[in-house]
């Protein structure tokens, strides 16, 4: 009787294993393309990613006004609150096509900088900056800020966080800061 329980048993985990088997292989793949996904995303540059992610167009146009896409194409690391299209449109009328002329291109570039510090700062770290400065590229200070769990530097808001790059990482951010 003993033995008959056993064999029962084992044909019963047996089948129950075999039931799992192909659902811990299905998981594995997926884990797998997950992981080259990830490694594809962080094989773009920050201006590369900025391209084709869509939210972006009036930025990119602004980097390659002021020269700076070869800059951010660069080694870096670089940390970039990038706003979104939205963001701009926030501005006052004409804003954006007076600045986009090659009489302005000192002012853009010292905008665009103020949106970009030297190192990879992720959002966790920005946390812990909490009401301290960080030191953009054009030299200036913004003020990192953390209410209610949000984040936020010299006032924008960041709306989406740690956006790897290889050389770097991209923060969404909601307003253009002004130096």
């Amino acid at each position: 009787m003993k033995k008959k329980f056993s064999i029962a048993i084992t044909l019963v985990m047996v089948a129950l294993l075999t039931q799992f088997i192909p659902v811990k292989c299905f998981a594995e793949i997926q884990v797998t393309n997950l992981l080259d996904k990830d490694d594809a995303k962080n094989s773009s540059d920050i201006v590369d990613i900025a391209i084709s992610d869509g939210r972006f167009k009036t930025l990119v146009d602004a980097l390659k006004s002021a020269d700076l896409v070869n800059t951010l194409k660069g080694n870096g690391p670089f940390t970039v609150f990038a706003p979104i299209d939205d963001a701009f449109a926030k501005l006052p009328a004409n804003t954006i096509s007076d600045l986009l002329k090659a009489e302005n291109k000192k002012n853009l570039v010292n905008i665009l900088t103020y949106h970009v510090t030297p190192g990879k700062i992720l959002a966790a770290d920005l946390i812990k900056l909490d009401g301290k400065e960080i030191t953009m590229v054009n030299g200036a200070k913004a003020k990192i800020e953390v209410k209610n769990n949000e984040v936020f530097i010299d006032g924008a808001k960041v709306i989406v966080k740690d956006i790897i790059a290889k050389n770097g990482v991209i923060h969404v951010i909601d307003t253009v800061m002004m130096p």
